[in-house]
């Protein structure tokens, strides 16, 4: 069998591992260390193993992930997520449909301390939709806001899903992280006026709320000094080179630990609760880089990244053709693959395509998230409308149902930067 066939035939079986619910990452230092013996040698594919697990487990750029889930997670435990939105429900709340908007606008801050996509849905949800509900709100339009802007969570920096973008493809790890400022503000737009759109097309989706007094409206606001402050702190530190992206890691959650225990909300169960949390994470996320890298050797051994890049090339397509190419792939593959699977296989495939084409690695890493959040909501999969489903009790038809005109928003949001990639790089061409 030639290497190419070996590689096609590698394809199928991590598909079928991956649809039989095998963990991404196992199923690809399985496929990648078999696949490799039978290249080169078993010997060789052993040694393979032992270097590249240890080598990209001690990676120190890596150590910005804990540091990152920490500050999620602290801050979580102080009841960021109530206070977040109950702020924006003062503001917000009398207009129609302003719920929704204010659980939108919640999770977009909340993700710039969390970096969980999953963390930012349940915290949020767990808040914004009994409070929608008893308000009279229709479910769809609740589960649907919470679960798209649930996907903020790993666009907006902090992302743990860029970190392993950037350890995949050796890409600036601070660049990735500011260059997600932008788009994740252009989308938490969009999905925000995708929800009042709605209400204004279909009163009834959504009541009109009671104005809140200007006294609670501050009150609510000062609550939520700390979101600003420590993500401000900690990516200004990073984009103007007073941090690595692991100092200020560090910074933020040492910030947010301190605001959590000044703040009389945390306590031993609740600390040890976030360790253990951010270590079982950050092993999940590990092993993925780890399977990611020995899997994406494999493939590179079998040059089919090469021959696709050498095939779309002879195509002589146009950057803007050949960027919806990618998203189409990206996007069927949504339909049916685990989000995080998405990421490490097609990335091995095409960034060296998107490189060789001229265009720019961290334009990419934006779209490639952008395109993996379509994924986290759109059935049968949609890890992030599961998790909403479960946090907020509505039927995950509902979720599915209600998450449709934020999965439309969604691909708008991606259009708009494959035309205009400088949304996405210009933050970080100041950097360079």
């Amino acid at each position: 069998m030639s290497p190419l066939h070996l590689g096609v035939l590698s394809l199928i079986f991590l598909l079928i591992l991956v649809f039989l619910r095998m963990p991404i990452a196992m199923a690809m230092v399985v496929i990648g260390i078999a696949g490799y013996a039978f290249i080169v040698n078993p010997q060789a594919a052993l040694v393979k193993l032992g270097t590249d697990l240890f080598d990209n487990a001690t990676v120190y750029s890596l150590s910005v992930i804990p540091m990152f889930m920490l500050m999620g997670l602290f801050l979580a435990s102080s009841g960021l997520g109530r206070q977040l939105f109950d702020a924006f429900n003062a503001w917000l709340g009398h207009i129609r449909g302003g719920l929704a908007i204010a659980s939108i606008t919640a999770c977009a801050f909340f993700s710039a301390v969390s970096g969980s996509v999953i963390g930012t849905a349940a915290t949020i949800g767990k808040v914004a939709a009994p409070e929608m509900l008893s308000h009279k709100y229709k479910d769809t339009l609740a589960a649907g806001c919470i679960a798209a802007g649930g996907t903020l969570g790993i666009l907006i920096p902090p992302s743990s899903v860029l970190i392993i973008y950037g350890a995949i493809t050796e890409e600036s790890i601070g660049q990735l992280l500011i260059a997600g400022i932008i788009p994740g503000i252009l989308t938490a737009f969009l999905l925000a006026f995708t929800a009042w759109l709605q209400v204004r097309m279909n009163p009834s989706l959504a009541p009109t709320g009671v104005a809140a007094s200007f006294k609670k409206r501050i009150e609510t606001t000062k609550a939520i000094w700390p979101v600003p402050v420590i993500f401000a702190i900690s990516m200004s530190g990073i984009y103007l080179g007073i941090f690595t992206p692991n100092e200020g890691g560090a910074v933020g959650a040492f910030l947010s630990f301190l605001y959590a225990i000044l703040s009389r909300q945390m306590n031993w169960k609740a600390f040890n609760g976030s360790l253990q949390e951010t270590a079982n994470v950050t092993a999940m996320i590990f092993l993925v880089i780890i399977g990611g890298v020995l899997y994406g050797n494999f493939l590179s051994a079998t040059r089919i990244p090469l021959i696709i890049k050498d095939f779309v090339i002879g195509m002589d397509l146009s950057p803007v053709l050949l960027a919806t190419f990618i998203f189409l792939c990206y996007f069927v593959a949504g339909f049916f693959m685990d989000a995080m699977a998405v990421i490490v296989i097609f990335t091995n495939i095409f960034y060296p395509l998107v490189i060789a084409a001229g265009f720019d690695g961290i334009w990419f890493g934006i779209l490639t998230i952008l395109l993996v959040n379509i994924g986290f909501i759109t059935p049968p999969v949609g890890a992030v409308s599961m998790v909403t489903a479960s946090a907020t009790n509505i039927k995950i038809e509902q979720v599915f149902k209600g998450v449709t005109p934020f999965w439309i928003a969604m691909i708008a949001a991606t259009f708009i930067i494959i035309f205009f990639p400088k949304i996405a790089t210009y933050l970080p061409s100041l950097m360079r």
